[in-house]
């Protein structure tokens, strides 16, 4: 499809810099590189350039790249100019463009018009975005892939799979008569395994690259005085959070971001739980069990000497206390918990790792340091992340979210299999699914997303 508005917008970032973009995009790009340029430059070759006023005069010089449709980004007539980066003069240039019949371009339009274009699909899309707003080297290899195709490829390759047990499955229903083999129980369970070793492939790469574009949400959570504070500023490296010997100092969130091989993790501080004393400290809490109700993890922090009342550190010494297990008692159903006794530096404890407790427990001192590597190794293993991300891609909820119903519905399909043998109603759970997979490349996308979608770009891309 080709829009009837010509859009122009500033690609390079504002302020003061070296160069200044203009991308133009449109049927009147030809008319508009004449009325600026003086004429239309030969495809794809970069020209040196002067940018002409409505009098003909210059109002900058650079170059200029015409690009014809379809063989371009958007899949229309595509202008670009580069110029000198003072504001005022990109400024200039994108009010001449408006005077020559362009309209301002919305955020991600131009990414938009490539999608509805065909030159690309919505998750391709999405990852253009990420790889913009990629905050390591691992999230940033992960878009590349999804924006070459690789993720869309898998999703297509999944659903030609479903495709093909589907059309078998309803040519037996359309032709009973005929003798269709494969209907035996044992190949369509065969076909069905493959089905599923696929979801799980396409999975595990889409929950890694989520990962690494979003983060993990860890909450520091525990009473007053507990070292929470302490433990932020060793993990984060740097004291974010003011630390002293009164209970009930921190009295808000506290935000940090680190990185473990690649992991982006979302440290949030809070203020210790206990019936408050003021205003401010309920405000605190109240705080703190919002964002313990949001968290993928909960740092627990319990005091080594006070959980333990000094004794040994066996497993049946730790179940036989209750003043903790109390308090974990009010934490939100089904949070993902890790206890964290903190200040073996006190007690002369040895530094370790649990995880096959529940909850599982971590000893370390956020003073001197020690038991650190074994909560950042946890952590990483307790949200599946693999360092070697060579398999990863740019993947958001939503696409997870698709995943997990197509999977359900091939589900349903494998369970009506055993139990009914309804083929119509097999054949139908494999539609959803289809429809479900659809989501994610655009294939069956809803306006309202489209606008949630494109709306989070920046302005030029």
């Amino acid at each position: 499809m080709t829009s009837p508005d010509t859009i122009a917008a500033i690609a390079s970032a504002p302020g003061r810099g070296a160069i200044g973009v203009i991308r133009v995009s449109g049927s009147k790009v030809p008319q508009v590189a004449a009325g600026i340029l003086g004429a239309l430059p030969a495809p794809r070759q970069a020209r040196l350039l002067s940018f002409l006023d409505a009098h003909g005069r210059s109002l900058d010089e650079g170059l200029a790249l015409y690009f014809p449709a379809p063989a371009s980004y958007t899949g229309e007539h595509v202008l670009e100019i580069q110029g000198h980066g003072g504001a005022l003069i990109v400024d200039l240039l994108l009010k001449r463009l408006l005077e020559l019949g362009c309209r301002m371009a919305r955020p991600g339009e131009f990414t938009e018009r490539a999608f509805l274009n065909g030159k690309i699909d919505i998750a391709q899309a999405e990852a253009i975005a990420d790889l913009i707003d990629a905050g390591s080297a691992a999230a940033a290899r992960a878009a590349v892939r999804s924006m070459q195709g690789e993720f869309s490829a898998r999703i297509a390759d999944l659903k030609a799979r479903i495709t093909g047990l589907r059309a078998y499955v309803e040519a037996a229903i359309d032709f009973p008569n005929e003798e269709i083999d494969f209907l035996s129980g044992e190949a369509l369970r065969e076909r069905l395994a493959a089905i599923f070793a696929g979801f799980e492939s396409i999975t595990a790469a889409a929950r890694q690259g989520a990962m690494l574009r979003e983060g993990l949400q860890v909450v520091i959570a525990g009473r007053p005085n507990a070292g929470k504070s302490s433990l932020l500023n060793s993990l984060a490296g740097d004291d974010v959070a003011i630390v002293t010997h009164l209970p009930g100092t921190t009295r808000d969130v506290l935000r940090c971001q680190v990185h473990l091989d690649g992991l982006p993790v979302n440290l949030v501080d809070t203020a210790g739980l206990r019936t408050a004393v003021d205003l401010v400290e309920v405000e605190g809490v109240r705080r703190a069990r919002n964002e313990i109700a949001r968290a993928d993890r909960v740092l627990y922090v319990l005091d080594c000497g006070a959980a333990l009342d000094g004794a040994a550190l066996g497993g049946a010494a730790l179940e036989d206390r209750t003043a903790w297990a109390a308090e974990l008692g009010q934490l939100p159903t089904g949070a993902a918990v890790t206890l964290v006794f903190n200040k073996i530096d006190l007690t002369g404890a040895p530094a370790q790792l649990n995880e096959s407790s529940v909850p599982p427990r971590v000893f370390v001192s956020a003073r001197t340091g020690a038991g650190l590597d074994l909560l950042r190794a946890h952590l990483k293993s307790s949200a599946g992340y693999r360092e070697s991300e060579s398999g990863a891609l740019a993947a958001r909820r939503r696409h997870l979210d698709a995943l997990g119903r197509a999977r359900q519905h091939v589900q349903i399909a494998a369970d009506t299999l055993s139990s009914t043998r309804a083929f119509e109603l097999f054949a139908e759970d494999l539609r959803l699914a289809q429809h479900a997979l659809g989501e994610i490349t655009g294939e069956f996308t809803s306006d309202d997303l489209l606008g949630e979608i494109f709306g989070s770009f920046c302005i030029g891309k």
